[in-house]
């Protein structure tokens, strides 16, 4: 099996600062679905980890977050692909839970799921969190420009000047223009890796 792993806001539909609230709220980001669906089809298992603590806000409600998702994954089934999980952590920061990224209780919750290791697969992301997510589970950090892409390479290259950084460098993750660009790349790679 060949996984890989996405984050949601930023890098499938557009963030918002106000947050994504409802399915008309979440709009994909020209190519994504596409990109999702190439994905699926060269045989990778596409899952989404997304942090989501505008429900612990009261900005949304379970049933808004539902069906942010059943518009995600039906956009992707229009594609002929299908999505092979969405995964998400409901908390705020303030409830130091082990799910919300940079946290890797997400990604251990998708290798319990599947039965995988996600060691050595993407992970594709626009946040600082997102990319201390992968390299904290072995993933290969996948920074994508759209979203807040571009403030986080901004973080990684200052970060990277810092020679006591605790966890990540700058050369540790790759950068793309956006996930259609990523998914390009990532499929040519032999077995997902």
């Amino acid at each position: 099996m060949k996984l890989i792993i996405l984050d949601r806001d930023g890098v499938i539909n557009h963030d918002r600062a106000d947050y994504v609230k409802s399915a008309d709220e979440c709009v994909p980001i020209d190519g994504s679905i596409d990109a999702i669906a190439r994905l699926h089809k060269a045989g990778f298992t596409v899952v989404v980890a997304t942090n989501q603590s505008g429900l612990a806000r009261g900005k949304f409600d379970l049933d808004d977050l539902e069906a942010m998702h059943e518009k995600i994954t039906g956009l992707v089934e229009e594609q002929g692909a299908e999505l092979g999980a969405i995964f998400y952590c409901p908390h705020a920061p303030e409830d130091n839970c082990k799910c919300r990224k940079p946290m890797p209780g997400m990604v251990d919750a998708i290798e319990a799921e599947f039965n995988i290791s996600a060691e050595g697969f993407y992970f594709v992301g626009d946040s600082l969190r997102d990319m201390q997510a992968a390299i904290t589970k072995g993933c290969k950090p996948a920074l994508v420009k759209t979203g807040n892409g571009e403030k986080t390479l901004g973080q990684l290259t200052d970060q990277s000047l810092q020679t006591d950084s605790p966890l990540m460098q700058l050369e540790q993750v790759q950068v793309f223009d956006n996930l259609a660009a990523a998914a390009d790349f990532i499929i040519a790679q032999p077995d997902g890796h």
